[in-house]
């Protein structure tokens, strides 16, 4: 952050902040993470007579279930043409409106085809499968564009679009294989995202990639689509450690420095889009929930899917969360709201936003003390009297509690700084001065 004009008043030879310190006004409260479900199965499974329990039970919708558990997000795929009719347009409205109604941010996950894709089927839709590119892209825009608009002639605006799904290698194929055609693929990307923002411009546009321990890809994707001008909000990611093949923790961790990168890299979001454990280990799934969560939250990312919780007996599906017995969640549906529960009693008794800094004067080290009434994202930056970042301690997403951070600066001069602190719904500054 730069501000370019700022009133600087000047008493006994010390620079003093003016006007400085109005201009730093509380920002928007940073977006909720979403506690996120895929549930594209459950107008189906609704369909053929499955019913939906609490863990008390009692036969409910599967939505409010579902948000009893802390979720607060549901992504519904969309294919072009489906035989049967489910994730068409006609049943895409249907759920997508329900969820919306229902109090649900919606994401919305494009396939671009009449059926699964994923990182080893991408085929065109079969209207689309003698496009050249020209029309390819005219058919792309005109879907998307065409979804959105329906959607918001009923009142529902998607938080989030997906231009593909696990589109390692790119999506239809052959003329999108990223592998052999990389600029058609950032044409696709370009083309969709344009067709996301035309329809509204507040929908963040997501490209999803599988094995999210997989860091050497996801650079190989992702620098590929910027080479060719690709646009991008939001760097969506699978993160399974049965599919991976490698203990929970592990892919966890994987995960975790693969989203790290991926910020750095290339200044951009990141969200787990696809997550999901064996149904028959609960404890185990709870466990790798809670830790996906958590580092999920702790690098700023913005949230995560589970993918098909609902699903029980249904299609030979091993990865939901649901006991097949009790037609009731497993203990794995717990984990959204254990992070919760775990972030807010780690508080103790701490009623309120709080900054202090002590010494101050200082030299050459001052510690920085802030409180959090509740968990939430924080940022903690050192500015100039000019306003300019100096340094940047604090970024990401913390417990609520008593925190502190030490500032050692170097190669700074000596005069007055200003301390700022912004969480969620708080922003507090404080002047500080450094004595060489």
């Amino acid at each position: 952050m730069k501000i370019s004009r700022v009133l600087l008043s000047r008493v006994t030879g010390s620079i003093l902040v003016g006007s400085v310190l109005s201009l730093w006004a509380p920002s928007q409260a940073r977006a909720q993470f979403a506690n996120g479900a895929d549930i594209g199965w459950l107008s189906q499974m609704e369909a053929q007579g499955k019913v939906f329990r609490d863990n008390s039970g009692v036969q409910k919708n599967c939505l409010d279930i579902l948000k009893g558990k802390g979720i607060n997000a549901l992504r519904f795929r969309v294919w072009v043409n489906p035989a049967a009719g489910y994730c068409g347009k006609r049943d895409v409205a249907y759920m997508a409106h329900r969820a919306d109604s229902a109090g649900f941010k919606v994401m919305l996950d494009f396939h671009l085809s009449d059926t699964w894709a994923d990182p080893g089927h991408q085929a065109k839709p079969a209207g689309w499968a003698a496009d050249s590119l020209s029309q390819l892209l005219a058919h792309l825009y005109g879907h998307i564009y065409g979804i959105l608009d329906t959607l918001k002639s009923i009142g529902v605006v998607p938080k989030w679009v997906q231009i593909g799904n696990e589109t390692n290698d790119g999506t239809l194929w052959e003329d999108g294989r990223a592998t052999t055609h990389m600029n058609n693929f950032a044409s696709i990307i370009k083309t969709g995202y344009n067709a996301v923002k035309a329809s509204d411009s507040t929908i963040q546009v997501i490209v999803h990639l599988s094995d999210g321990h997989n860091n050497t890809m996801y650079r190989w994707m992702f620098d590929g689509l910027k080479s060719y001008g690709a646009k991008w909000d939001i760097i969506g990611m699978s993160v399974y450690p049965y599919w991976a093949n490698m203990p929970w923790a592990k892919d966890d961790s994987l995960a975790l420095i693969n989203m790290t990168d991926m910020i750095a890299r290339y200044q951009t979001k990141v969200m787990v889009v696809e997550a999901g454990y064996l149904y028959n280990d609960p404890v185990n799934a709870k466990n790798y929930l809670i830790d996906l969560i958590t580092k999920t939250r702790s690098v700023g990312g913005l949230g995560v899917f589970y993918w098909e919780p609902e699903s029980y007996s249904w299609q030979g599906y091993q990865l939901g969360a649901w006991d097949p017995g009790t037609q009731a969640p497993t203990a794995a549906m717990d984990a959204f709201l254990a992070v919760n529960s775990a972030s807010e009693s780690h508080g103790n008794n701490v009623l309120r936003y709080d900054l202090n800094v002590y010494p101050n004067p200082f030299n050459p080290s001052t510690t920085i003390e802030y409180d959090l009434p509740a968990s939430s994202n924080v940022a903690i930056v050192i500015y100039n009297a000019l306003g300019e970042e100096v340094s940047r301690l604090v970024n990401g997403y913390e417990r609520g509690g008593h925190h502190n951070v030490v500032w050692s600066p170097r190669n700074v001069s000596s005069g007055l700084y200003i301390c700022r602190m912004s969480s969620d719904s708080f922003v507090k500054t404080s002047k500080i001065v450094l004595l060489r």
